[in-house]
């Protein structure tokens, strides 16, 4: 029995696997081209791989780095067959990501020192940030959590409605104001909401735009500055949704955010539609931020705590 099979539950291995089948096939298929004919892993077959990876959303620096480590293996063993290709890539991958400081949760958790445990989440629009943030709190209400929204995504009025429709659907309060108010007041409501009702988390939803990050940049410091009048040393977790399904534009999301606000946790959505969850390979790996949730289906259960033994597992089954 493999370690993660001690860890995660049968649904929860059959839920992965299959949203990570499109991405799974794909890369399988071009990597059986990239070896066709030949039978030792030589210069030709690393270049091939490479471009494999890359084709796959891995992205560039992170392509060289798993290219390297074949090529010390390859002038270690002299001879290292192509059958054999897909175990070292496996265990390649594996150790790439062991050496990033991502991917070690099992479930859903939050520090008991802090309370409430405040989450501003973050990221473009279209990206699955009010699905992650209903997912999210349907997972610590059955846990038992008191869990407060705050809607302060007030440029658009779907934005506000989208919440409440998932804050009914968990059975759980929310924070709005008027479409056009300020962000930094829902901000504040919420905060003083989550104090007063004792709350055990907040999770505080935010405008998804991009076209001017000097404006981002500023709106999303007067937030933290207006709730830190409350709590002090809030948000304690400022979570970036990206959407797996994008590929490299996830990339550039995720600099400018990165750039913009002190992102601390990563959330990577719509895999199960897409051939390109070679992403989060990528993203763990560059971005030296916890990838601490992956969305891998459209059920209310299907975002998923990511583990690397879980995922590499899952991707190379």
């Amino acid at each position: 029995m493999s370690l993660f099979k001690k860890l995660f539950s049968k649904e929860k291995k059959e839920t992965l696997d299959k949203g990570l089948e499109k991405t799974k096939t794909t890369f399988f298929n071009k990597l059986s081209k990239a070896v066709a004919g030949k039978s030792k892993v030589d210069d030709e077959v690393l270049d091939n791989l490479e471009e494999v990876l890359v084709s796959s959303d891995v992205g560039v620096d992170t392509t060289l780095k798993i290219i390297d480590r074949i090529e010390a293996r390859v002038a270690k063993d002299k001879y290292l067959g192509t059958d054999e290709l897909n175990k070292i890539l496996r265990k390649e991958i594996a150790a790439l990501l062991a050496m990033t400081n991502v991917g070690n949760a099992t479930e859903f958790h939050i520090p008991s020192d802090k309370k409430p445990y405040v989450i501003m989440v973050v990221g473009v629009n279209g990206v699955g940030k009010t699905t992650t943030i209903g997912k999210l709190a349907n997972q610590f209400t059955k846990q038992g959590k008191k869990v407060l929204l705050g809607a302060a995504d007030t440029f658009r009025a779907a934005a506000i409605d989208q919440l409440q429709v998932w804050a009914d659907r968990v059975n759980i309060p929310m924070v709005r104001q008027d479409m056009g108010s300020d962000p930094a007041s829902v901000a504040f409501d919420t905060m003083q909401s989550a104090v007063k009702q004792d709350a055990d988390v907040v999770i505080i939803d935010t405008a998804g735009r991009l076209h001017n990050k000097v404006n981002l940049m500023n709106e999303l410091t007067k937030i933290k500055k207006v709730m830190q009048k409350v709590i002090g040393d809030a948000p304690h977790e400022i979570l970036l949704v990206l959407d797996g399904s994008t590929g490299q534009n996830a990339f550039e999301q995720a600099k400018a955010f990165t750039k913009a606000t002190e992102v601390n946790a990563l959330a990577v959505t719509k895999l199960d539609g897409t051939a390109k969850g070679g992403v989060v390979i990528g993203i763990s790996d560059q971005f030296q931020i916890p990838v601490k949730y992956i969305g891998v289906g459209e059920g209310i259960d299907d975002l998923q705590v990511f583990n690397k033994i879980e995922f590499v597992d899952s991707f190379f089954k």
